[in-house]
């Protein structure tokens, strides 16, 4: 296999080449035929190889199927490149829309964050006359000059 070949182009060489050696006469096992082609892969198919030889049975799995989780592997693969690309073009984008701000977008962000910062501290404040007037309710609106220790 090549570096840039794809499942595809490996599936459609073997076959043919094992196609050519069943008319000659040539009986080769399921277990032969799943070794080579594990073997006959890029080094950058080695992790998927491992896993496909530790889980599977080599001699009970036909090489349609073998084929099939190869190119699976091989689309999440390519699913993951692209994925992995737009994220870089996305932040990309982002950092430079952030960098090329004009004033009035800033006066806006500042009117925003002023506007916050004064709701914060009425709600802050209404919270502290509620608790203020709920402590009068509850205790009574007395004096210090009202209040004897000798009582």
């Amino acid at each position: 296999m090549l570096k840039e070949e794809s499942i595809v182009e490996v599936q459609k060489r073997f076959t043919h080449i094992v196609n050519h050696l069943m008319s000659l006469g040539k009986i080769i096992d399921k277990e032969e035929l799943n070794i080579k082609i594990l073997k006959c892969l890029h080094r950058s198919w080695q992790p998927k190889v491992t896993v496909i030889s530790d889980s599977k049975d080599l001699t009970s799995l036909i090489t349609a199927s073998l084929f099939g989780k190869l190119r699976e592997h091989e689309l999440e693969m390519k699913r993951l490149n692209v994925q992995e690309s737009e994220d870089k073009h996305v932040r990309n984008i982002a950092l430079k829309v952030a960098k090329n701000k004009n004033k009035q977008d800033s006066s806006d962000d500042s009117e925003g964050e002023t506007l916050s910062l004064l709701s914060k501290k009425l709600s802050k404040f209404l919270k502290r006359n509620r608790n203020k007037e709920f402590n009068k309710e509850r205790y009574g609106n007395k004096k210090t000059s009202d209040f004897n220790p000798n009582n």
